[in-house]
């Protein structure tokens, strides 16, 4: 019987924590490489690593590492979501940076089949007690060469600044969002307007464009960098990140609410009668401990809309909430109930804010608030909020 190459073996083994198969392009190129002298034995390829760098990040995901040197390497250009321990400091950074779980998923990379540092931290993890490693092989050139997003860090994005370099930052959130704060200098181009507003952007199509959000639980910088590349930009990255690392790195924060007692109100919610909705901090919001409250005594009263993507919704949303994402909600503005409160949410408030506005602006009769809050979803029904 024929034997399989070598390569082929050890990347089908690997694939323990990811359950999507290799495409037929990927089986080529595997089958063309073989296995270099001190490679990691645990080979993973691009299919398998794919849905651990996308956002908005799943707490379940792998932890990407790239084991290239900083400045020359990371900063300039990495794969979204991946942390960066570069293989001359592993024994350095590696006891804070990776996981406290020893049996969590990690997969290494560098730059590419030539590179032996991811093979090498690869090797250090697993004498740490980490039992489920794995190695991009193909590394950052792979993952260029198929057009995926390419991310940058913020020391990249501070040098740039410093250099008064040619580029754009575009902040992807609401323009709620971003009036409470931003990376300085940035434009802000909603990813919900972005078909609107795309012409705020650079007039030549080489100029660096950088898309941020609210962090790595937010894709509205990803979906907007894919439409800049839409439309002919050449040099198009994403900082994920985003706004909150930018804000505690560099001290830099939103100009705070007026301090006040939460207001009250009695909102009539149809046949159930009146119930009373505690306001939030900001103009529109529902307080979390009212929104709770409401969850867990009297959901009926209340419709949740949740307006994240659907793929988003199929991880987990709040108990009986309905599906509308944000860019479709003024096609379906005659679709919202009248007869009682609704509360737009999402996973940052940033969205939630925005379909808020919107409905407010184009149908100002309906009962509306949105929760504006960091909210995670742990995929069976459980889910945690933090008010901002």
């Amino acid at each position: 019987m024929k034997r399989k190459p070598l390569f082929i073996a050890l990347a089908a083994a690997a694939l323990t924590f990811v359950p999507l198969a290799y495409s037929p392009a990927v089986l080529a190129q595997t089958a063309a490489v073989q296995p270099k002298e001190g490679w990691y034995k645990h080979l993973v390829e691009f299919d398998a690593v794919k849905p651990h760098a996308e956002l908005p990040k799943d707490d379940k995901a792998a932890l990407l590492v790239d084991s290239r040197p900083a400045a020359r390497r990371y900063d300039t250009g990495h794969i979204p979501t991946a942390i960066n321990i570069p293989d001359t400091q592993f024994d350095k950074l590696a006891p804070t940076l990776l996981p406290a779980d020893k049996a969590a998923p990690i997969i290494f990379y560098c730059q590419g089949y030539e590179c032996d540092l991811s093979h090498k931290s690869a090797y250090k993890a697993e004498a740490l007690g980490y039992s489920n490693v794995k190695v991009y092989a193909a590394g950052q050139p792979d993952w260029e060469a198929r057009g995926e997003l390419v991310a940058v860090s913020l020391a990249h994005i501070k040098k740039l600044m410093e250099e008064k370099a040619d580029f754009a930052l575009i902040d992807a959130r609401p323009e709620r969002t971003f009036e409470k704060g931003s990376i300085p200098g940035a434009i802000n181009i909603s990813d919900s307007k972005f078909d609107k507003e795309s012409a705020k952007l650079p007039a030549s199509k080489d100029t660096t464009l950088i898309f941020f959000c609210g962090g790595l639980k937010c894709d509205l910088s990803s979906k907007s960098a894919v439409k800049a590349k839409a439309l002919g930009y050449k040099k198009v990255f994403v900082y994920p990140e985003g706004y909150p690392a930018w804000q505690a790195a560099m001290g830099v924060g939103a100009t705070p609410g007026a301090a006040g007692v939460p207001l009250i109100q009695a909102v009539q919610a149809g046949q159930g009668g009146a119930i009373a909705i505690e306001a939030g901090k900001e103009k529109g919001s529902i307080s979390v401990p009212s929104f709770e409250r409401i969850l867990k005594e009297s959901p009926a009263q209340i419709v949740v809309i949740d307006v994240r993507d659907e793929k988003d919704v199929k991880k987990g949303t709040f108990p009986g909430a309905l599906n509308i994402p944000i860019n479709d909600l003024e096609k379906k503005l005659d679709t919202l109930p009248k007869d009682k409160p609704i509360v737009f949410t999402c996973s940052t408030g940033a969205r939630s804010g925005e379909a808020y506005d919107t409905v407010k602006l184009l149908a100002g009769d309906l009962k509306t608030y949105f929760l504006d809050a960091d909210v995670t979803f742990a995929g069976d029904g459980k889910y945690s909020i933090k008010p901002h």
